[in-house]
């Protein structure tokens, strides 16, 4: 079994990059979920909501991130130790609340207008530690994640969705859930039996199947829902407690490695 695909979606909710290779952090894969998109209030929103938001890509380079969108001129956006962030607020990410800094008034109408959404671009600064919620933390006051859903990493097997699209009468590709980890060359669902693994040097400890949401259904070349597949087919046979299940999220246990398409990938505990 090798790593197959790693991917980073630095704008929570906006296109994804696919890299070669990646630096495990301990709230995630660097540069992954840094950033997310709120109302003026500070709560966060994601494609559940605003579809559109697939369509927006993403770059990041030396200077920060520069965003593009279909019609509209690309904005390049000052971050990291160039930021031109202007002010902190607390922002809400499901059930956490944190410290973000907000992006000043050019950022903000640039994605206001692509997305006919009032909205603001936030940072997540390294000082802000949200904590992974405690039922599922191996470290409970330590473990940390970005602005994702709740966990910093999110694995997937290439047999697993091999599986489901056998089941669909147009398969999906696998950017309909938005995946850190692709593995190839396991078995449909292994990852669900998995309680550690070693991806090349880092050790990872798998905590929490991953519950599916409409976002699954949001063609993401389009920004457009297109109708209830995956999500109808998945609900009837990866439905445990009312929730749909499909891959599985991750801690790293020994962060600050690199990880790299083609790592094999080892089952320390399963």
């Amino acid at each position: 079994m090798i790593i197959s695909e790693i991917n980073i979606y630095p704008v929570k909710s906006l296109k994804g990059i696919a890299l070669q290779d990646a630096v495990v952090e301990s709230r995630g894969l660097r540069f992954d979920r840094r950033w997310m998109l709120t109302d003026p209030d500070g709560m966060f929103f994601t494609q559940r909501e605003v579809p559109k938001m697939a369509t927006i890509s993403v770059e990041v380079n030396s200077s920060g991130l520069v965003v593009g969108a279909p019609y509209a001129e690309p904005m390049p956006i000052r971050a990291g130790s160039r930021s031109d962030t202007v002010k902190t607020q607390k922002v809400t990410v499901w059930g956490s609340i944190c410290d973000a800094a907000i992006f000043p008034k050019e950022v903000n109408e640039w994605f206001s207008t692509v997305l006919e959404h009032k909205c603001q671009l936030v940072a997540m600064p390294e000082t802000t530690n949200r904590l992974i919620d405690p039922e599922y933390a191996v470290t409970p006051d330590e473990n940390i994640v970005s602005f994702a859903d709740g966990y910093p990493f999110l694995l997937i097997g290439e047999g697993s969705l091999a599986d489901l699209n056998s089941r669909l009468d147009a398969p999906v590709p696998m950017n309909r859930f938005r995946p850190n980890f692709v593995v190839a060359g396991s078995e449909a669902f292994a990852e669900d039996n998995w309680k550690r693994v070693r991806i090349g040097e880092t050790v990872f400890h798998v905590v929490k199947p991953c519950a599916r949401c409409v976002i699954t259904t949001v063609d993401q070349s389009t920004g457009k829902k297109n109708g209830k597949e995956p999500l109808k087919t998945l609900s009837a046979y990866r439905n445990s407690g009312g929730k749909v299940l499909f891959g599985q999220n991750l801690i790293a246990a020994n962060p600050g490695e690199v990880v790299r398409i083609g790592d094999k990938i080892e089952i320390l505990d399963a």
